[in-house]
C-alpha cells in the first residue's frame, strides 16, 4: 500500500524543504501559491493538508490564504486543513478554524508535535470515511437508525432493550413522524419473535367498512365481492408481532371485538364461526390522548388499560436537545451517499434555521427536507435556502460562562451537534479552550 498524501501549501522553499523532511512518512505534495494549491488538489485529492495563510501576493496578510481555504473546503470539506500561525497570526487562525480548518498548530513548529497533529488528522478523516461508508450499508442494531444524543430519548432506548424480550403489549406515544414504527421494529426485532412475521395496519388509513376484514380476515362469501377467504391481518402475525398504529381512530364496534381478541386470544373471520387461535405480541401507537377519548366516551376504558401493559412516550423533535442539527447531519451524510454526491456541508445560517425551526412533522419531516436540500444544492455547502426553512432570528447563546449545571450538559450537546463532533469547531462555539471541553465532556459522560 502506497503513502498517504499529505499536501503541503508554503511559499518559502527553505520551509518547504524543512516540511518535506519532517513529513517524509507520507507522500509530500508541495504547493506556493492559490493556483497550483487548487490543482494538487484536484489531481491528489488529500486527505491532510497543512498551510500557510500568507501566500502571494500577499505573503504578509492572509486574505489569499484564507479565499485558498474556502476554495478548498468548497471542493473537498472533508479535507482535515492544519493552518500554521504565527503568534501575531492567530486571529487569523481563528478565523480559519471558523471557516472550516481542522486545528492550527504555532510556528515556529516543533516536528514531533507537528507530525502528532498531522498522524491524528489522518486518523480522524479514515474514522470519517469509514462512518460514511457504514451508512451506506443496513446496521445490525434494530436501534441504530434511532440517532439522538437527548437524554430522554437514550433512557427510551434503554426501555425499549429492557421490554423487547417480554410478552408485555405495548403502547407507543408520540406525534406522527416521530418514530413509532421505528421502535415498534425494534421491539420486534429484540424479541424472541424476530424470526417471524411484523405485521403492521394503520387504523386511519383503513375506511371503517374495511377495517375488520382487514383485521381479522374473512370467508368466502361473506359479503359482496368475497370470491375467496382471506386471512386477516392478525393471523398473518401468527407468531410474531403485530403493529396497530393510530389506535386511536378505531370505531366502537371494532374496538370490543380488538378486546375480545386480546382477552381470549382467539379470532373469527367475518363470515365465518370457527375460533382460530392466535399467538402474537401486540404494539399499538397513537399521537392522540387516549385518556381524553376515554373521558369523551370514544375509545373503551376497558381496552385502553388493556393495550396500555407499558407505555413509552417519544418525544417530538423539537424537544430533544440536540438531536436537529444530529439528525441533519446524518440524513445529509446518508443521502449524500444515496444521490452519489460528494460530502457537503451546512454553513451557519442552515444549521441556525435546523435548530430554530418547529419541524411539526418530526424526524419524518426532517427526512424529506435534507434529501430534497441534497439534491437541489448547487455547491458543496447546504443554505437555508436550499432547506426551504424560514431564516433563523437570532442565534442561541453557547458560552458556557452564561450557564451552569444543567444548561451546560444542554448547550455543549448542541455545540457537538452543530459542529457535527469536531472538537475544534465545538470548542470555539462554546468560548472554551479544547482541553476544557474534553474535561467537561468526560464530566458528563459525553462521547463524539
Amino acid at each position: 500500500m502506497g503513502k498517504k498524501k499529505l499536501l503541503v501549501i508554503e511559499d518559502d522553499p527553505g520551509l518547504q524543504k524543512q516540511l518535506r523532511w519532517s513529513f517524509d512518512a507520507y507522500e509530500v505534495v508541495v504547493a506556493g501559491d492559490r493556483e497550483t494549491a487548487l490543482a494538487q488538489m484536484r489531481r491528489h485529492q488529500p486527505a491532510v493538508v497543512t498551510m500557510d495563510l500568507g501566500l502571494p501576493p500577499d505573503p504578509e496578510g492572509a486574505a489569499e490564504g484564507l479565499a485558498t481555504l474556502q476554495q478548498m473546503l468548497q471542493h473537498a470539506p472533508e479535507t482535515k486543513v492544519i493552518i500554521l500561525s504565527g503568534n501575531q497570526e492567530r486571529a487569523h487562525a481563528l478565523k480559519a478554524i471558523a471557516m472550516g480548518a481542522y486545528d492550527f498548530h504555532q510556528k515556529p513548529c516543533e516536528p514531533e508535535m507537528l507530525a502528532l497533529v498531522v498522524e491524528r488528522a489522518f486518523y480522524l478523516h479514515a474514522m470519517q470515511q469509514e462512518n460514511r461508508r457504514m451508512l451506506q450499508i443496513e446496521a445490525d442494531s434494530p436501534l441504530a437508525g434511532f440517532i439522538t444524543r437527548d437524554p430522554g430519548m437514550l433512557r427510551l432506548c434503554r426501555s425499549v432493550e429492557k421490554v423487547a424480550p417480554s410478552s408485555a403489549t405495548v403502547m407507543l406515544l408520540g406525534d406522527s413522524g416521530s418514530g413509532k414504527e421505528l421502535i415498534a421494529r425494534a421491539l420486534h426485532k429484540m424479541s424472541g419473535r424476530q424470526d417471524k412475521r411484523f405485521v403492521a395496519i394503520n387504523c386511519a388509513a383503513i375506511p371503517e367498512t374495511l377495517l375488520e376484514s382487514e383485521l381479522f380476515g374473512h370467508e368466502k362469501g361473506a359479503f359482496t365481492g368475497a370470491g375467496q377467504q382471506t386471512l386477516g391481518k392478525i393471523e398473518m402475525a401468527n407468531g410474531g408481532t403485530f403493529f396497530l398504529d393510530e389506535i386511536g381512530d378505531m370505531a366502537m364496534a371494532l374496538q370490543a371485538k380488538l378486546l375480545r381478541f386480546l382477552q381470549e386470544r382467539v379470532i373469527e373471520r367475518v363470515g365465518g364461526r370457527t375460533e382460530i387461535p392466535i399467538d402474537v405480541r401486540i404494539v399499538c401507537a397513537t399521537h392522540q390522548d387516549l385518556r381524553e377519548l376515554v373521558r369523551q366516551g370514544r375509545f373503551r376504558e376497558d381496552l385502553f388499560y388493556r393495550l396500555s401493559e407499558i407505555v413509552l412516550a417519544i418525544a417530538p423533535l423539537r424537544e430533544r436537545v440536540g438531536d436537529c442539527a444530529l439528525l441533519a447531519h446524518y440524513f445529509k451524510n446518508r443521502f449524500c451517499a444515496a444521490e452519489g454526491r460528494p460530502s457537503m456541508g451546512f454553513n451557519e445560517e442552515a444549521l441556525l434555521a435546523i435548530e430554530q425551526y418547529g419541524w411539526p412533522g418530526n424526524v419524518r419531516e426532517m427526512e424529506n427536507c435534507i434529501k430534497r436540500a441534497v439534491i437541489m444544492s448547487d455547491g458543496p455547502q447546504i443554505g437555508a435556502a436550499d432547506l426551504g426553512l424560514p431564516l433563523a432570528q437570532s442565534e442561541a447563546t453557547l458560552n458556557l460562562r452564561q450557564v451552569r449545571d444543567a444548561a451546560e450538559y444542554k448547550v455543549m450537546v448542541m455545540a457537538l451537534a452543530r459542529a457535527d463532533a469536531n472538537i475544534v469547531k465545538a470548542a470555539e462555539l462554546l468560548g472554551v479552550s479544547r482541553p476544557t471541553l474534553y474535561d467537561l465532556m468526560n464530566h458528563h459522560g459525553i462521547k463524539t
